[in-house]
């Protein structure tokens, strides 16, 4: 979702020959870091600016799904190009549906995989966030951005609201006054003032951010993973759950990291002024 002139070419890909694993048409998926330990997954619709056609995030979610099932991955990063992490959802396959369909087939139910993963992810978003965009990076875990990124939810441009988490995230990320401006608007915002309100954790040069959330990523995957699910687990309840609910489930799961191994590695090794080396057991 473009406007003030942006320029958005038509959103339809040439044919392109497939991939090396014959199995991606919109996104480009590879493991990255010196273990290759991070999941890297990269939206390819340059022509459209990473529109998110329903093919896509179908992708997207496949590419999720095998890295949760690869033992060795423990992070996963998303970015799209320089120029655009994704510009909106693809407008022309949604402008002829009518109510019936949306709501008969809960159109974009699947676009939330990104949210369910155990695993954690990190968005790398250089260029335009916007529409659906903007959800998909806030279902990632954590959001880095390069220093000319722009965050928006301009759907009420187009007659239509967020349908995919940019009203609930959103608000949630950055408090009800700012995301009540951008929904209602369209206006966008700057990485910095992504930073300043919390939608972003970091920002780095354009040419730099891929290889530091990756980096970032690596960082993550060294740890345990079956005590990082537990982590995120406990984060994301935070948002669901009363201070009260909230503390009992930390606790609960604070107590369970006590019955693997790497609980017991983690502490031996601290103990004994040793890098720990976990088992994910």
């Amino acid at each position: 979702v473009l406007r003030d002139g942006d320029p958005l070419e038509e959103p339809r890909d040439p044919p392109r020959p497939p991939l090396a694993s014959g199995r991606y048409e919109h996104i480009l998926v590879e493991k990255r870091g010196e273990q290759n330990n991070v999941g890297f997954i990269q939206l390819n619709r340059p022509k459209a600016l990473n529109a998110l056609c329903d093919g896509l995030m179908r992708e997207v979610g496949q590419a999720l799904d095998s890295f949760e099932a690869d033992n060795n991955v423990g992070a996963i990063v998303i970015t799209g190009s320089d120029r655009a992490f994704a510009a909106g959802a693809d407008i022309k396959e949604m402008q002829n549906r009518t109510f019936q369909e949306c709501y008969g087939g809960n159109f974009l139910a699947h676009w939330n995989r990104v949210s369910t993963v155990k695993k954690p992810v990190i968005a790398a978003v250089n260029g335009f966030a916007l529409g659906g965009g903007c959800e998909l990076a806030m279902m990632c875990d954590i959001i880095y951005a390069g220093e000319k990124a722009q965050f928006g939810q301009p759907e009420i441009l187009l007659g239509t609201i967020p349908g995919a988490g940019g009203t609930q995230r959103l608000t949630r990320a950055v408090g009800k006054s700012l995301a009540m401006e951008m929904v209602l608007t369209g206006d966008r915002v700057s990485a910095q003032e992504a930073k300043q309100s919390g939608l972003v954790s970091k920002i780095f040069p354009v040419d730099q951010l891929v290889s530091e959330a990756v980096k970032c990523g690596e960082k993550i995957a060294s740890n345990s993973k079956l005590v990082s699910a537990m982590a995120k687990e406990a984060v994301n309840a935070a948002f669901e759950l009363t201070l009260a609910e909230g503390n009992r489930l930390e606790k609960r799961l604070f107590h369970s990291t006590f019955a693997t191994e790497d609980r017991k590695e983690g502490m031996t090794a601290f103990v004994e002024k040793r890098k720990a080396n976990f088992t994910d057991s």
